[in-house]
């Protein structure tokens, strides 16, 4: 490895990211920024966020997703995110809604999934390589079809699981 060059680890998985607690079959939240706080809350009621760290994290998010642009990227699917300074690891939180959110898309589509990751703000590599792999997910139409259509949590990891087998697969 040349020098100064950081290894980064071995390839990144969905489920690397993604616990089955971490995953909201029917989002209640109706707003963007309703959603963002919804899924921050679900990181700490799984223990994998502390309590005292939700409206900071959430605050974060918003803000960026307001100063940087929205993460709505069309075809119903969004995905927030940011670096959060004192986070010990990277994180994520599914979230879908039958109904819909106005997220403010490039399409001026509704989102009916959406893909929250927080990471430590020392780690940007990282977090650019979970993004590029939730994006390339987030593109492929079955992906997003089964991820709008499918009702329960488990289906949702499940999808995920199958995705991480697709993408090693030889």
């Amino acid at each position: 490895m040349p020098s100064g060059a950081r290894e980064l680890g071995p390839a990144l998985k969905l489920l690397d990211l993604v616990r089955p607690d971490g995953i909201v079959a029917e989002l209640s939240s109706t707003d963007r920024n309703g959603v963002i706080r919804e899924l921050v809350q679900v990181l700490a009621d799984t223990g994998q966020l502390d309590e005292s760290q939700v409206d900071a994290v959430s605050r974060t998010i918003i803000t960026r997703e307001r100063s940087r642009g929205t993460t709505g990227f069309g075809k119903g699917v969004a995905a927030p995110h940011a670096k959060v300074e004192g986070l010990s690891r990277m994180m994520a939180a599914i979230g879908r809604s039958s109904r819909g959110v106005d997220f403010a898309s490039l399409d001026g589509e509704p989102v009916f999934a959406v893909f929250l990751i927080i990471s430590p703000d020392a780690e940007p590599e990282r977090h650019l390589r979970a993004m590029d792999l939730v994006f390339r997910h987030l593109q492929q139409e079955r992906f997003r079809r089964f991820l709008r259509q499918t009702d329960k949590a488990e289906a949702i990891y499940e999808l995920l699981r199958e995705a991480d087998e697709r993408q090693f697969a030889p």
